[in-house]
């Protein structure tokens, strides 16, 4: 079965400055990944080049079974790829409702497509928060405005980038409820945050950069057997 998302041999740079030195991993549906390693190791370049905000040096990215290198991001997405970014980035002047009646799309034909009740539903402080704008939700409401925003486009692919960092400890806890709702409806899922302790118990597969290499690749087994990886690559 050919995968989802298949990475061969992925190079990045900024300029003269190489960051990324031949990544190859691979996603299939309904699987969630993760990709760890500590700040300034790749990750965030990792997801700019998947979702087509940044161009390759070198390597493929097939994604759904097309090579999508140096694609444009807008016709990535429409492919099927939805990203959380870090920050959320919601709109201010958009209320909690139009953002997600401007985003609805259904990319992957999904037969029960994620709308905005079903958002709701997802998380109900949304619903009472509908009429507000962006600027006026607190930074927990925005996170999940912003995983509402992605999922009503009913991705083949949902990337989520350091979805709980900075949030209060309740907060946090509603978004990794979140996520394992959303990894029993069989939605495909890569994340990229820290908590992982919490990511063992989430995703099926784990990924670790080092300085723009993947240095482990392992399941959630392997993983939590293993603490000495956690010390050295993670810092935990």
């Amino acid at each position: 079965m050919s995968a989802l998302l298949e990475v061969t041999g992925l190079q990045a740079s900024y300029g003269s400055s190489q960051v990324l030195f031949g990544l190859d991993f691979s996603i299939q549906a309904g699987e969630v990944v993760t990709l760890l390693g500590r700040n300034g190791m790749g990750k965030s370049t990792t997801l700019r080049c998947l979702s087509g905000w940044m161009k390759p040096k070198a390597g493929q990215i097939r994604f759904c079974g097309e090579v999508v290198n140096g694609w444009p991001a807008d016709r990535i997405a429409r492919l099927g790829l939805a990203i959380v970014p870090e920050g959320r980035q919601v709109f201010p002047n958009l209320s909690v409702r139009e953002h997600l009646q401007a985003f609805a799309a259904n990319r992957c034909g999904a037969p029960q497509p994620w709308g905005v009740e079903r958002v709701f539903d997802l998380f109900p402080r949304l619903r009472e928060r509908a009429g507000n704008m962006g600027n006026q939700l607190s930074g927990g409401e925005q996170q999940m405005l912003a995983i509402g925003r992605a999922l009503v486009t009913n991705p083949r692919l949902l990337i989520l980038d350091e979805a709980s960092e900075g949030l209060a400890p309740l907060i946090r806890e509603e978004i990794w409820r979140c996520l394992k709702v959303l990894r029993e409806s069989g939605q495909t899922i890569l994340v990229v945050d820290k908590y992982v302790k919490r990511l063992i118990r989430l995703a099926d597969r784990h990924h670790i950069l080092e300085r723009g290499q993947m240095v482990w690749a392992g399941d959630s087994a392997a993983l939590d057997a293993d603490h000495a990886l956690w010390l050295r690559y993670l810092g935990v």
